[in-house]
């Protein structure tokens, strides 16, 4: 199957020229600021979108899926499966998404490190094939324009233990691209370059 992934459009989302396949997934911050009329416009963009399955989790801009969950699951059309700290399986493929982040408490979906984060990746099958994060795991693809790694520490550590196939992320703007560690292909697919344009192109991928 072929996977398209992007993230991190912050309501510049109908920008995109997305190419063909067969499940599209945003790994959030589909949201400026919490816009909740960036929030109905994507939603109905991503409704329209032509392709069989549609898999998005939220991110640190996403303050209305983070405030008010079940309100904002009213509001998702059926085309759109919305994961957080939940699974789904597409044509065998065992899928997990989470929104948690580190620190930015402040905003949506954000945690302190340690504990708090550690609590949300044990919450992760053993199974799972595709994982969906927002944040990166530490020291993958989470430098920032400062060259300082800003991922989850308790992500790496809980990596360590899965045989993940592909892990998308974004988040860390400065950090799109990809690299393979261990037999896992970690993506990060923020389509927002860290100079605040959407010029990063979507990603797909193989599965």
């Amino acid at each position: 199957m072929k996977f398209i992934f992007i993230s991190d459009t912050h309501g510049q989302h109908r920008k995109l020229d997305l190419p063909e396949g067969d499940v599209i997934v945003h790994s959030g911050d589909f949201c400026h600021y919490g816009s909740q009329d960036n929030m109905y416009d994507f939603l109905e963009w991503y409704d329209q979108l032509n392709y069989t399955s549609k898999i998005l989790i939220g991110g640190n801009h996403d303050f209305f899926a983070y405030e008010h969950p079940e309100k904002f699951k009213e509001y998702l059309p059926q085309s759109i499966t919305y994961l957080c700290d939940s699974g789904t399986t597409i044509n065998s493929i065992k899928i997990w998404g989470s929104p948690y982040l580190p620190d930015l408490v402040r905003w949506a979906f954000g945690h302190n490190r340690g504990i708090d984060m550690k609590k949300h990746w044990d919450l992760i099958p053993s199974d799972v094939q595709l994982l969906i994060t927002h944040t990166p795991p530490y020291g993958y693809l989470d430098q920032t324009r400062s060259g300082k790694s800003i991922g989850c520490e308790e992500l790496t550590k809980r990596m360590e233990a899965l045989h993940v196939d592909v892990h998308v992320f974004g988040h860390v703007h400065a950090s799109y691209g990809q690299v393979t560690n261990n037999g896992t292909r970690y993506i990060n697919a923020s389509n927002m370059s860290s100079g605040g344009g959407l010029v990063n192109l979507p990603v797909v991928v193989e599965i």
